[in-house]
Formats: C-alpha cells, structure tokens, sequence
C-alpha cells in the first residue's frame, strides 16, 4: 500500500470519506476561493443550517478545512497542505496504476 507521511489508515480513510460527498467536495472548493461562513455556505445549499455545520464538521475533522470565530459567525478556510497531501497521495496511485498499465503493454507486446 502506499503511504504518505507516516498518514495512519484511520486519517487517510477520514479524508477519503470527507471527499466522497459532493457536498463536502463543494464547500471545499468553495473554501479554496473565499472564506465563507458556515451561514453564507447554508444559504448555498437546500438543506438545513445543521446540516451543513455537519458536512464543514466531517471536512475538520478530515483536516481539510479550519473554522475560525470572527465575532458571531465561523469562517471556514482551506487547510492547503493537507489538500495538498491529499494531491500527493493520488499521484503515488496514479504513478503505480500507470506503472502497472505500462507493465500490461509490455506483455501485451510480447504475445504478439
């Protein structure tokens, strides 16, 4: 398997499980651009305020994103090395699936 960083199964299964909504996925780009507050984030969904304090929750623990009071209201940002940890971790995939597409042709080539 690959590692990244000394990542423990159970943080690299949080990230990957905070990425599979589409929602999550959403409020992250979002957060990449600007710094939204969880309320300007609910108005952008139709779902419950709730609800969308519990997809930002499930990104936090991830570590993709950071919530920081600013008087009433909690702004939500990237955590951009841990995106881009995230990134590194899909490139290693990628390098091993190309690997292994490469090793494929090679005996693909052979046969002929």
């Amino acid at each position: 398997m690959v590692v990244l960083r000394g990542e423990s199964e159970e943080s690299l299964n949080r990230l990957f499980r905070a990425l599979a909504d589409g929602t999550r996925r959403d409020i992250l780009a979002r957060a990449i651009t600007e710094t939204p507050s969880v309320s300007d984030l609910a108005a952008q969904y139709e779902m419950s305020f709730a609800a969308v304090q519990k997809h930002v929750a499930v990104l936090q623990r991830a570590g993709l994103v950071r919530k920081r009071a600013n008087g009433r209201e909690q702004l939500v940002s990237t955590d951009r090395e841990r995106l881009q940890r995230a990134t590194e971790l899909l490139d290693s995939y990628e390098v091993l699936w190309r690997q292994r597409v490469a090793q494929l042709d090679d005996v693909l080539r052979e046969g002929e």
